[in-house]
């Protein structure tokens, strides 16, 4: 419902033939266009912090925003619920869109042999207990560039990647360097992806034998079994504009780093009670 306009030049009728003709009292009328306006105002502010706020994120969906806008919310004395946010967000073109993805990656038809799932059953429940890895797409304008990425499980931290222009193994080998490097510690480690052959292959599966990190796969045609790497994939693409096609490799490149940095220490995750990896990571009990 709108009110009148205020301007009386541009109104079709006045004020005392609106009311009669909704059998309003005036006072009633002022009162509820004090209402709207209040409430209009309060809507305007609400989508500038949104605004402000998507600078860092520019797909951070409703849930999210109701944490990361809660002093925001606070200090404004406004009380906004997930509902009103939703219809703000809705009623301003403000909601994010989710896009699927299908890509395939993965050759699992190959001669080096493939390591059971022993983390099916697996209660996860520190940092560096299980590593999971997977490789997804990254566009450019001559052509494809793989990333590949390590996620650690309980924090949801990408703890390593790599981003090259072929599905060749040393991409997945510079990401894993790169995790152990950081991690300092990986006793008792396991190390979870699919069957692709960069991650069966010697001398990949080398590394983590020398490391005395177990091995873990997921079983044939079985991709749920690899969910979260798949989830991290999505997200990037979804959330940090790693879905668009770039100039160069050097500029992907740039925009992978600046995504990752954001996803590790800005993006809250509900499965982590609204906190960010790298703090989940480094604050764990």
């Amino acid at each position: 419902m709108k009110t009148a306009l205020i301007n009386r030049k541009e109104r079709l009728f006045n004020i005392e033939t609106i009311c009669d003709a909704f059998s309003l009292k005036r006072d009633a009328y002022y009162k509820f266009h004090k209402r709207y306006l209040a409430k209009k105002e309060v809507e305007q502010i609400v989508v500038e912090l949104v605004q402000k706020s998507r600078r860092t994120l520019p797909r951070e969906g409703t849930r999210k925003l109701m944490k990361s806008l809660h002093n925001d919310f606070q200090k404004q004395h406004l009380k906004i619920g997930r509902d009103r946010l939703f219809r703000i967000l809705r009623e301003n073109e403000l909601l994010v869109r989710r896009k699927k993805y299908s890509s395939r990656t993965t050759n699992s038809y190959h001669r080096f042999y493939k390591y059971n799932n022993i983390i099916k059953n697996l209660k996860i429940n520190r940092p560096n207990q299980v590593w999971a890895s997977d490789i997804t797409y990254v566009r450019t304008i001559k052509g494809f560039c793989y990333l590949a990425l390590i996620t650690d499980m309980y924090s949801r931290k990408i703890v390593g990647y790599d981003l090259s222009d072929s599905l060749e193994l040393k991409g997945c080998v510079r990401a894993l360097n790169k995790a152990i490097y950081n991690a300092k510690n990986t006793k008792h480690l396991i190390h979870h992806s699919d069957r692709g052959i960069q991650y069966c292959s010697n001398i990949y599966t080398q590394i983590l034998k020398r490391k005395k990190i177990e091995i873990s796969m997921t079983e044939e045609n079985h991709c749920h079994e690899n969910a979260l790497a798949e989830r991290v994939n999505g997200i990037l693409k979804d959330e940090f504009y790693l879905d668009q096609t770039f100039t160069s490799v050097v500029h992907a490149k740039k925009a992978t780093k600046n995504a990752i940095k954001l996803y590790n220490t800005k993006r809250l995750h509900l499965s982590l009670d609204y906190k960010t990896p790298n703090y989940v990571h480094f604050n764990a009990a």
